[in-house]
């Protein structure tokens, strides 16, 4: 169930409700919400809650604090600690980077978000930053590799020698810069970049849920693909059109449109 509840020393990732937005939050302000196994249990299980609740449209992930995430909890590491969510490996750092949800998300990067914090920003299918906020993959600095989907999504999101400038100096990315190479949507104004995210998320809430799912789902898949005359990409979106046509969301759009009203959407 979703909370807006005062966060407890266990609580350390919160959610809330706004419409049809679930929103998350990071919630270990002390460590700059450092991801160790509470963190990657709860960010899975919150997005996890979201994703099959019918209700919500769209999932904003942000932090606590003047951090979004710095990465890898490295003192849990260095007590032996996994950083997996217990019963969940499957889900990848965080509980996040691994675990596909068909509900869009968003990241609100309120700030500090190097290493891990950027690769969940990778995993996400929107971000917005504040105007403070640093990108970055630092690891070939400290003799690591960015394994948690940075080497891998990197060079699909912007171009190869620019993923190669990014990923081999480690060098911190300003927001402008972020945007310019489009690993983010946009920034936000000085200290509303939770406001910004939940604006852009309402933009996408509007829509049709099954329709907004399948389309998500045919850009991830189809990225990969070779050509765009290629049967496999058709016969993936021949599949997706044929599941939006069953729904009752593409009933019900058609019955607003001739009715000249505002569709109620189900999201089935």
């Amino acid at each position: 169930m979703f909370s807006s509840g005062v966060v407890s020393d266990e609580q350390v990732v919160r959610s809330e409700r706004h419409g049809h937005v679930a929103l998350v939050r990071i919630a270990r302000p002390e460590a700059r919400n450092a991801v160790n196994a509470a963190v990657a249990a709860g960010l899975g299980a919150a997005i996890a809650e979201a994703d099959a609740d019918d209700s919500v449209r769209a999932i904003v992930v942000t932090g606590t604090g003047d951090a979004f995430c710095a990465g890898a909890d490295l003192k849990a590491l260095g007590r032996g600690e996994s950083l997996d969510a217990p019963g969940h490996p499957e889900w990848g750092f965080a509980g996040y980077v691994r675990h596909f949800v068909a509900t869009p998300t968003i990241a609100a990067v309120n700030g500090f978000a190097l290493g891990g914090g950027t690769e969940i920003v990778l995993a996400s299918d929107l971000a917005v930053l504040d105007p403070e906020a640093l990108l970055g993959l630092p690891e070939v600095k400290r003799g690591l590799i960015a394994a948690a989907g940075g080497v891998i999504r990197l060079q699909r999101q912007v171009p190869l020698k620019l993923a190669m400038e990014v990923a081999l100096t480690g060098d911190h990315i300003t927001a402008v810069r972020a945007v310019e190479l489009g690993l983010a949507n946009r920034v936000s104004a000085p200290g509303a970049v939770v406001e910004a995210a939940l604006e852009l998320a309402d933009r996408i809430a509007v829509n049709a849920p099954v329709s907004v799912r399948e389309t998500k789902r045919m850009l991830h898949r189809t990225a990969a693909l070779g050509s765009d005359w290629d049967e496999e990409a058709w016969t993936l979106n021949a599949r997706a059109v044929g599941r939006v046509l069953r729904s009752e969301d593409f009933r019900e759009g058609t019955r607003a449109f001739a009715e000249k009203r505002r569709p109620a959407w189900v999201g089935r």
